[in-house]
């Protein structure tokens, strides 16, 4: 059966930062022995999807993945497939060892997320901008079949630079989906560099409110503050939700920490020697990573 628990007690949000700090370190393990891949949006996520999978937030169940009264979560910015591989396989919905495939043929791990191949993955993601589009889908499909699931998308601030992420949200908005919540990973940097610079897409909360959204602001890397604010029930006035996460890329890697660079270069030779021991200090035994 699917836990509906939602507790936010210290040892709870302790719990929740040790996976976080856990999926960093396979994070920067598995991209580094695939020798390609995302580590800095990847890191600057970690929290928010330890908070989804771990802090009492998501109603999935390992045993029954495809379970019809499931909560659905989408990665639409898929390139940031390690972290979610991450919080999979420590949630349990396939074996860690799997991790070790990263990016390899016949891996049911691949570059970019692949509901085909992967349990526990909602949708097929990579080209951004398209799943906040299948994030209403899916909500649109709850309301239509009275289910009481929520739907959960987590973007990329640089993403929010394609137009069919606004036409998702005037959709989101028309359709009233307050079962949808967007979470927009602002880490302020894409892979050619800062957003402002890129291509701004701010104040992305004020337009996403302008379209018709409740929208809220968290930092991205608070764990007590974001189980809070993430189990609040739908506002009840027909409004989709959107949640601005204030995140640094690369997080938890002292020399990735806010460079553009680390968006899509896997750690080599002593750099990821000495990210894995960074990440390791982190952490709060050894025995964590066995």
């Amino acid at each position: 059966m699917m836990s509906s628990k939602r507790s936010n007690g210290d040892d709870l949000v302790k719990t929740v930062e040790a996976k976080a700090d856990l999926m960093r370190y396979r994070i920067v393990e598995m991209v580094g022995r695939a020798g390609s891949g995302h580590p800095g949006g990847s890191l600057s996520c970690s929290d928010i999807l330890a908070v989804l999978y771990f802090g009492g937030v998501l109603r999935v169940d390992p045993a029954d993945p495809l379970c019809p009264d499931r909560d659905r979560f989408v990665l639409s910015k898929g390139h940031a497939a390690p972290a979610l591989y991450a919080a999979l396989a420590e949630r349990g919905f396939f074996p860690v060892e799997n991790l070790r495939t990263l990016r390899q043929m016949g891996s049911i791990l691949q570059g970019h997320p692949d509901a085909r191949k992967t349990p526990g993955v909602e949708a097929s993601t990579g080209s951004l901008g398209q799943g906040l589009s299948v994030a209403v889908g899916m909500a649109l499909a709850g309301k239509l079949d009275k289910k009481d699931y929520r739907v959960w998308v987590l973007l990329g601030d640089g993403e929010c630079d394609e137009g069919q992420v606004w036409e998702a949200a005037m959709a989101a908005a028309h359709y009233r989906l307050d079962n949808l919540t967007a979470i927009v990973d602002h880490n302020r940097l894409q892979i050619d560099g800062p957003i402002e610079k890129v291509m701004s897409p701010e104040p992305i909360g004020e337009k996403f409110r302008a379209f018709g959204w409740d929208s809220r602001s968290v930092d991205g890397h608070n764990v007590a503050e974001m189980m809070r604010l993430f189990k609040d029930p739908p506002n009840g006035e027909g409004k989709p939700r959107v949640i601005v996460a204030e995140t640094t890329k690369g997080r938890g890697v002292s020399f990735m920490e806010g460079i553009a660079a680390w968006h899509g270069k896997a750690p080599k030779g002593e750099e990821l020697q000495r990210a894995l021991a960074e990440l390791r200090s982190r952490l709060e035994s050894w025995e964590a990573v066995r």
